[in-house]
């Protein structure tokens, strides 16, 4: 039997929670991004997001000359970093509570235990479709497809939110409605067209 409502979908990084790889992740090296892009590793942080690399792994192979990144400190500068994106944890919570199944389809590392740790989102959604759990990284088609295929419905009875325009459209590509979202508001916005709230 066709659902009612759509199987919920969000990506976490700067839809549901800061990135600090922008800001706190160079400024803990003393660099701009510029100069971090410029000296980290190419591929680590894709290998870590995939379950390729351990975490002792990556951080061995954070910078491409090898130089030593202390790891606990690292850590705590993620983890401080960590932040609601304003007023998503309301509309979470109100999705939640009008009884949606909301999964995580997300791009992260095992690092995603450390803003479960903080923020705590399984009181909203549940970690099912994050990378390093799955090995497949968005916009991969088979990140959108497994995820349908797992939770026992079609694309089309998925709805996705992304920040970034490339995985919205691999999603749309898959068959997935999907919303790329700039805020909370423009969001809701969303959201009350397909009269889901």
């Amino acid at each position: 039997m066709t659902p009612l409502r759509p199987v919920l979908l969000f990506d976490v990084m700067e839809t549901l929670v800061t990135e600090p790889f922008y800001e706190a992740m160079p400024n803990f090296f003393g660099m701009t991004l510029e100069e971090l892009l410029a000296v980290k590793h190419p591929t680590s942080w894709r290998e870590f997001e995939t379950g390729s690399l351990t975490e002792e792994q990556f951080i061995g192979r954070f910078f491409a000359d090898g130089r030593f990144v202390d790891r606990d400190a690292l850590r705590r500068c993620m983890y401080d970093a960590y932040e609601w994106i304003d007023d998503m944890q309301a509309l979470l919570g109100e999705l939640c509570a009008g009884g949606y199944a909301i999964h995580a389809l997300s791009n992260y590392p095992s690092w995603y235990e450390m803003i479960e740790a903080k923020l705590q989102l399984s009181r909203y959604l549940e970690w099912t479709f994050v990378s390093c759990l799955t090995g497949v990284r968005k916009p991969d088609v088979r990140a959108y497809r497994r995820a349908a295929e797992s939770l026992g419905v079609s694309v089309g009875e998925c709805l996705f939110v992304d920040d970034r325009t490339v995985n919205v459209e691999a999603a749309q590509a898959a068959g997935m409605d999907a919303i790329v979202m700039t805020d909370a508001r423009q969001l809701r916005s969303e959201l009350q067209v397909r009269q889901l709230i």
